[in-house]
């Protein structure tokens, strides 16, 4: 049988003599020969035992984890599985950071200072994502729109007074209760249409253009499917309501714009549908085609409002 001194060992292994010794003065990796002399020789179990010690390390488990590990009759995979999740999300911190600093690289060149103010939000907003992403809104949001609705939220933080915000609350709330009170009714009824209209005008003085694609999302993944009503007063039924008299309010607000074509000048009448464009999309407009497929094919417009309509696409 093979047996190794603590240098033999150090040079096989490439471990450190120093760190051979931590193992044994802790009670890690103790030499399991003991020589009349005095020496002490690590042996072919002590060998795969380091082996083991080095693998564990490499997965990130600590030393006092180790020796726990291997000291005791544990369940190695169900700690391997623990480990796993620990080292994703490690990795995704890590991952975090470097694009954190490649967004300071790029906003900074060698001839300007470190912009330490900025490096300090964009830790704010890595904050904040970490924390969002124990909230409902993780179900919704992918990584990349959980880190911006984060840097959303510290947006309108660092805009909106208490004030400011006790009164968007509150003109929320009744707008919900003002849309409770007719539930009966048609929503794509003129009833319908003004709610949608006031929803729109609340919710977009909030989201603005840049963050409306969050806005779309959330109301279609996470409230169409039943997620943070309570948090916002609202019910099933009335955002399905709600999702009604908004698709009218949209509707509407198209066949009033296409129906000025030859009415108004050509200028006035494309400022006019852009307007209407960024209300709904904001600066995503990613789902416009279909939009616009779906215009093109209702007989509600008229032949000279798609005629238009296509020589602004072509």
């Amino acid at each position: 049988m093979t047996q190794w001194y603590v240098k033999e060992l150090s040079k096989l292994t490439k471990v450190s003599v120093q760190t051979l010794h931590h193992y044994d003065h802790i009670g890690l990796l103790v030499p399991s020969i003991r020589l009349t002399n005095g020496y002490r020789l690590y042996s072919e179990k002590d060998l795969l035992k380091l082996q083991q010690i080095i693998a564990l390390k490499y997965f990130g488990f600590g030393l006092s984890q180790i020796k726990t590990l291997l000291g005791s009759e544990v369940e190695m995979i169900e700690h391997f599985s623990v480990q796993s999740q620990f080292l994703e999300a490690k990795a995704k911190t890590l991952l975090e950071a470097s694009r954190t600093l490649k967004d300071i690289v790029s906003d900074c060149s060698k001839d300007k200072s470190i912009p330490w103010e900025s490096i300090i939000n964009l830790i704010e907003v890595y904050r904040m994502t970490e924390q969002l992403e124990n909230a409902w809104v993780k179900e919704i949001f992918s990584p990349e729109e959980l880190k911006q609705y984060a840097a959303f939220e510290s947006e309108v933080n660092s805009r909106t007074t208490a004030e400011k915000k006790a009164a968007f609350e509150k003109n929320w709330f009744n707008l919900v209760e003002e849309i409770k009170s007719h539930l009966k009714q048609d929503p794509k009824s003129n009833i319908g249409i003004s709610l949608g209209k006031k929803c729109m005008d609340l919710i977009n003085s909030l989201y603005g253009k840049k963050y409306a694609h969050l806005r779309t999302k959330m109301f279609e993944k996470g409230f169409g499917e039943g997620k943070g009503l309570d948090n916002v007063g609202l019910t099933p039924e009335v955002v399905t309501w709600l999702d009604q008299a908004i698709d009218a309010y949209w509707h509407h607000r198209i066949y009033d714009t296409l129906a000025q074509v030859d009415k108004i000048s050509s200028s006035e009448l494309l400022l006019m549908w852009n307007t209407l464009l960024e209300d709904i999309y904001g600066e995503d407009f990613t789902r416009m085609p279909a939009l616009i497929d779906t215009i093109l094919n209702d007989g509600k417009v008229s032949t000279k409002a798609k005629e238009w309509l296509r020589r602004i696409q072509s």
